[in-house]
């Protein structure tokens, strides 16, 4: 980009972020303005002063923190008008190296390499090759609540989530096209620090392997019932109420072999979309 949007890009952002906050669920704690506590320490400690309360940063620490900490690390005056902000905003919200693994996803397959969250040459160059950023910034918002869905966190605050990256996505294709944008604001929820270690875990396979017998090293439920099929059904013959038992062992056998291929197909593939909204798989 020919001219820095860090000014106009923060101004937004710190209307998405509010004032203080510090709600227990939030895994930023105490935060204001966007800057967690965590954050402010390691900066005050950076610069060889006491620790405070986050309620005391100063603006003139705001902007460093925000231009250092957050512009900077996303190499924002290199990315494209309304990219840049986009690409901003989610560093703030879920981290830098998050928010650059969306843009990476979103220059799938443009960008051929890891899903790092590296803002390197290779993105660099991806992200010169594309002459629509306008959808490139759907992709990068899409991939941003595919992750934030996936958040256990979500829903206390996906509401908020939700109507910020309605509005990042809105006002970062108005900059990328060369338009007016909107005016951000303020939705409670919005400024909820989303990080991965808050993410759902995978579905275990357990249940199916236990009625299966797959990666048990032994039969599973339905391989025994099937076995106990075997061994009654020659006395079925001598027993209308044996031969009743071996239809009702055979039955039982299916079903659990069944229900176990299906819920093993169930927690592949919702683990598989949780590694391609956490960035663990190309997406």
């Amino acid at each position: 980009m020919a001219i820095s949007r860090e000014k106009e890009s923060l101004a937004r952002v710190l209307a998405h972020e509010g004032g203080y906050s510090n709600n227990k669920k939030d895994p930023g704690g105490p935060t204001m303005k966007g800057v967690t506590q965590r954050v402010y320490d390691a900066y005050r400690r950076g610069r060889g002063l006491a620790v405070r309360s986050v309620k005391s940063l100063t603006t003139d620490e705001l902007n460093d923190i925000y231009d250092r900490q957050y512009w900077d690390a996303v190499k924002g005056d290199l990315l494209p008008d309304g990219v840049d902000y986009v690409v901003f905003d989610g560093g703030v919200n879920s981290g830098p190296g998050r928010s650059i693994m969306w843009l990476q996803q979103a220059l799938r397959p443009v960008y051929s390499g890891r899903i790092d969250g590296v803002m390197g040459m290779g993105t660099i160059t991806a992200l010169k090759a594309i002459n629509n950023n306008d959808a490139l910034i759907d992709r990068i918002c899409d991939a941003r609540m595919n992750f934030l869905r996936h958040l256990g966190t979500f829903p206390t605050f996906g509401k908020g989530w939700t109507a910020r990256v309605a509005e990042v996505r809105a006002i970062g294709k108005a900059w990328a096209t060369g338009e007016t944008p909107q005016a951000a604001n303020f939705v409670d929820g919005g400024q909820a620090k989303a990080i991965v270690e808050d993410a759902n875990a995978a579905p275990s396979t357990a249940p199916a392997d236990l009625a299966t017998g797959a990666g048990t090293g032994g039969l599973g439920l339905s391989g025994y019932l099937y076995d106990l099929q075997n061994q009654l059904s020659p006395l079925s013959y001598t027993s209308e109420w044996i031969g009743k038992v071996v239809v009702v062992v055979a039955l039982a056998s299916a079903v659990l072999a069944i229900g176990g291929l299906g819920y093993r197909w169930y927690a592949n593939r919702k683990a598989r979309h949780l590694a391609e909204a956490l960035g663990a798989v190309p997406a």
